[in-house]
């Protein structure tokens, strides 16, 4: 048996768990709606999805608050909650083929990049934040002696975290991590294109020991279930990783509600920046095929955007055009495939849309571009040249697997174009002489900067962007900041 038909024959015999999951037990949403959770990869049904409602965030709600104020987990030996957390990312690297299986029918992401990356890298996120619950200290101001003046990080109580499809594993486990390690209660909201991962994480999470009550996942549509949870008067904190729309509407509730404290990580139009006296072009080539047709570009800090100075685009296009023949796009249950079909038609016909604007301006493809000419989500790497800096085209994100070039005559045109958008969450600079590259990287105002690589990235570092990329930061020990709040307590010692 092949190993496309192995896979296909495990995904038919898959029994996904397609009930919310509250208090520690799934459970159908209380209206009993459903919606259907369909593949792009074949348009196979995988599971029809409880929709929740606000009377299921209700009920969500509750039992995290509950079980905040019960200190049943808030109040709990650190010692003994990272041992929950890590054997919870030893039970997720148990069930790394079925997570793997379930977030590649789900998302249409390649079972390779699912195995080796997706469930890897959600499993280290846990382990790593269940590590450092432990070695976090709280601190003593230098008050007078005859004082004692404390510095404590408290927990906030229920974290509301609403996640989108492209990486919904990767960036639950970016929220769900610290906001645990820090003694809160958490409500998950996936996005209803990819429900069935976080599902299951959920009941690993109680199987590991995590008390009931203290992680809920709550699937639905955005308009219903995640506008109740970001509304929701109990949720102390709202952390959101999507669309820059929605983040303004997230902000909305918030001020509509309680005032909660909202993180938002928005997306963005990140500049992968070429300077004439690059030292590597075909590892620069490599760099920037992967940082735009990995996940077919649907990757929030994806360099869509090619700023090339001086006279090397041609050689860079002809590199960068060599590497995608060598780029396996197709079956995303080929364990070989490097890039699989677009999550949705809903997001294919988005992209197609911006396919269609190329030439008004001048534009060409130098190769790609063409759509699919069936009923599937199958898009071809693109590249398009002659793109004007202040075009829609390298302005807006597309979301797929398009990268629009721009040419810069001089290094300081190519700095303005790098930060001439409303996004700054990343960008990449590549230049033969470190010096350079280092002044260059200092000036671009964005979140992370890479100098002759990209997307190279662990929970080590922070991860969030500048402007209308968002606010906050997930991953690295910053992230415990986001989900406490420090409290002073002074003792008189006279």
């Amino acid at each position: 048996m092949s190993d496309v038909a192995t896979w296909v024959k495990r995904a038919d015999a898959l029994k996904p768990a397609s009930q919310l999951f509250i208090d520690g037990k799934y459970v159908d949403a209380a209206s009993g709606a459903t919606f259907d959770s369909i593949s792009s990869r074949d348009g196979r049904l995988n599971a029809k999805i409880a929709a929740g409602d606000t009377e299921d965030i209700n009920r969500a709600v509750a039992a995290a608050k509950n079980a905040f104020d019960s200190g049943v987990w808030s109040e709990m030996n650190p010692r003994d909650k990272k041992a929950i957390m890590l054997k919870w990312s030893q039970l997720i690297l148990e069930h790394k083929e079925e997570l793997a299986l379930l977030e590649t029918l789900d998302t249409s992401k390649p079972i390779g990049d699912t195995l080796a990356v997706d469930v890897p890298g959600a499993a280290r996120t846990i382990q790593w934040y269940g590590e450092a619950l432990d070695k976090i200290y709280d601190e003593i101001a230098p008050a007078p002696r005859t004082a004692l003046a404390m510095i404590t990080r408290e927990p906030l109580g229920v974290v509301g975290a609403v996640v989108p499809w492209n990486y919904p594993m990767i960036i639950a486990s970016w929220k769900i991590a610290p906001a645990l390690a820090m003694g809160n209660s958490v409500v998950l909201k996936p996005a209803e294109n990819s429900s069935m991962s976080a599902l299951l994480l959920a009941r690993l999470a109680t199987e590991a020991g995590l008390p009931n009550g203290v992680f809920n996942v709550v699937t639905g549509l955005g308009a219903q279930a995640g506008q109740a949870l970001a509304r929701h008067m109990d949720v102390s904190k709202l952390a959101f990783t999507g669309s820059g729309a929605t983040g303004r509407k997230m902000l909305q509730y918030a001020a509509e509600s309680n005032m909660k404290s909202v993180q938002l990580e928005l997306g963005g139009k990140s500049p992968h920046v070429v300077l004439d006296d690059v030292a590597d072009l075909d590892a620069c080539a490599s760099a920037i095929a992967w940082g735009i047709y990995y996940n077919a570009g649907q990757t929030c800090n994806a360099g869509s955007r090619l700023i090339v100075q001086g006279g090397v685009k041609e050689e860079l296009f002809a590199r960068i055009g060599a590497f995608i023949k060598t780029f396996k796009v197709g079956d995303p249950l080929d364990s070989t495939t490097q890039m699989g079909p677009i999550v949705s038609k809903l997001q294919r016909d988005r992209v197609n849309a911006y396919l269609n604007l190329v030439g008004a301006e001048g534009e060409n493809f130098v190769f790609g571009g063409v759509g699919p000419t069936s009923d599937d989500c199958l898009l071809q790497p693109t590249l398009i040249d002659g793109v004007k800096h202040n075009s829609r085209l390298s302005q807006e994100e597309i979301f797929g697997p398009v990268l629009v070039a721009l040419e810069a005559k001089t290094e300081a045109e190519a700095l303005e174009m790098a930060n001439g958008t409303e996004f700054g969450l990343a960008a990449a600079v590549w230049s033969g002489n470190i010096t350079r590259a280092h002044k260059f990287a200092r000036k671009v105002r964005a979140g992370t900067v890479w100098i002759n690589t990209f997307d190279m990235s662990d929970v080590i570092t922070p991860f969030g962007g500048f402007k209308q990329s968002g606010s906050g930061r997930d991953k690295s020990l910053h992230a415990l900041d986001n989900y406490s709040a420090l409290k002073t307590t002074w003792v008189d010692l006279n």
